[in-house]
C-alpha cells in the first residue's frame, strides 16, 4: 500500500480528529497532485457541518428580524430550530458516512 494512498484516505477519516487542520496540512505540504485532490475534497466535506449548524443557528433568529415578538416568535423560531437540527443531523450523518466510504475507497 503506498503512501499517498493511506494519506489521502486519512484525510477524509480525520473528520473524527482533526476536521479542518490535517487535510491543510496535508494540501500545502504533500506535493502529490492525487491527494492535493482528495485533501481539498475531504476540506470540503469537513465545512459541510460547520455551516449547517451557522446556517440553522442564523434561521432562529429569523422571526425577530421580522418583527415577530413574544410567543409567536418563540413557537417560529422553536419550530425552526428543531427542523433545522433534524435537517442538520441527518446531513452530518451524510456526511459522515460518505468521509468513511470515500477512505476506504482511496485505500483499494
Amino acid at each position: 500500500m503506498s503512501t499517498n494512498k493511506v494519506i489521502s484516505s486519512l484525510c477524509y477519516f480525520s473528520i473524527f480528529f482533526a476536521p479542518f487542520i490535517l487535510p491543510i496540512v496535508v494540501y500545502f505540504v504533500v506535493e502529490d497532485p492525487g491527494v492535493k485532490h482528495h485533501a481539498k475534497r475531504s476540506l470540503f466535506s469537513h465545512l459541510i457541518p460547520a455551516i449547517t449548524i451557522v446556517v440553522f443557528i442564523a434561521f432562529a433568529f429569523v422571526p425577530f428580524l421580522f418583527g415577530q415578538q413574544g410567543e409567536e416568535a418563540f413557537l417560529f423560531g422553536g419550530g425552526l430550530i428543531w427542523l433545522g437540527f433534524l435537517v442538520a443531523g441527518a446531513l452530518n450523518l451524510v456526511v459522515l458516512i460518505w468521509n468513511i466510504i470515500k477512505g476506504i475507497q482511496v485505500l483499494k
